[in-house]
């Protein structure tokens, strides 16, 4: 459905180097009954995929460890982040995505994955909506060491950590990554370990 309180939008590109960084100029109806000339930025990377990979005997979860640069110049000093698997969609569906992300990040080949929601991640100035999944892994699907695509220069250590020590970074602040903290706290919600 159209919003009726949006007209006479202009986009301009700003920036198209890594992904597209648009300025879009329209006119807004405000709550005052009132139309304003508004002026936003909208970063477009695409949509995207993540996913928690959860043992149950385990009591265990899969996750990443990669330097973010964004992260390494707004204080983290490492650079480093503790995150779920993801990746942009490019031209996949969500859940080839995903099991596609997996096995290149992680070396874990799934099949049934079970997406659990979506969300926006940072509305206010990008574009992506993100799919979030869950799905099992055991030993038996391990096909590979992970660690990334290398022509994408992905360099990922993969981490099999006790689903309490994640729950417990996050109060530490060893994990600060938000699709992470969400996919922990849904499984912790939805007890997919007990």
């Amino acid at each position: 459905m159209e919003n009726e309180r949006v007209r006479h939008m202009e986009t301009e590109i700003l920036s198209d180097n890594w992904y597209i960084l648009k300025k879009i100029k329209y006119q807004y109806f405000n709550n005052n009954g009132v139309w304003e000339n508004l002026s936003r930025e909208a970063y477009d990377r695409g949509n995207g995929a993540t996913i928690l990979l959860y043992n149950k005997v385990k009591e265990s979860v899969i996750l990443t460890r990669q330097f973010r640069m964004p992260t390494y110049v707004n204080g983290n000093k490492s650079g480093y982040l503790i995150e779920c698997c993801a990746g942009l969609l490019d031209k996949d569906n969500p859940e080839d995505c995903i099991r596609k992300e997996t096995e290149e990040e992680t070396g874990y080949k799934v099949t049934d994955v079970k997406k659990v929601f979506e969300a926006y991640m940072s509305p206010g100035s990008v574009t992506e909506i993100l799919y979030f999944f869950v799905a099992e892994y055991n030993k038996d699907m391990k096909v590979g060491d992970g660690g990334g695509a290398h022509d994408e220069h992905e360099n990922i250590e993969v981490l099999e950590l006790p689903f309490t020590k994640a729950l417990d970074m996050i109060k530490t602040g060893e994990i600060k990554d938000a699709k992470t903290i969400m996919l922990l706290q849904y499984a912790e919600i939805n007890k997919l370990l007990i």
